[in-house]
């Protein structure tokens, strides 16, 4: 009998749109914060500091162009607002009368 070699591939389930995006970022934010802690400690052997340290400068230029990308956004989201200054939105949140 041949045995069929089927691969079962698991995949965590993907929040849809921004909120994805986000989650990812703050992931990659968390373990660069980890990496530095780890590179600070006294006991680290220098090979493993070493990939901590090149792990963690591929993290901060992928989290610069991130952050770069939600500025872009954000200059486009005021620009956009600026041009709808007859009609503000409404804040409901924010409203203090009951």
């Amino acid at each position: 009998m041949a045995k069929s070699s089927k691969k079962t591939i698991s995949k965590k389930p993907q929040l849809s749109g921004d909120s994805s995006a986000m989650k990812n970022f703050e992931e990659r934010l968390e373990r660069l914060e980890l990496l530095g802690e780890k590179i600070r400690k006294a006991d680290i052997p220098l090979d493993e500091a070493l990939k901590a340290f090149e792990e963690g400068i591929k993290l901060a230029r992928t989290l610069e162009k991130d952050l770069e990308k939600i500025d872009s956004r954000i200059e486009i989201l005021m620009n956009d607002s600026e041009a709808c200054e007859e009609e503000p939105p409404e804040l409901e949140l924010f409203d203090t009368e009951n």
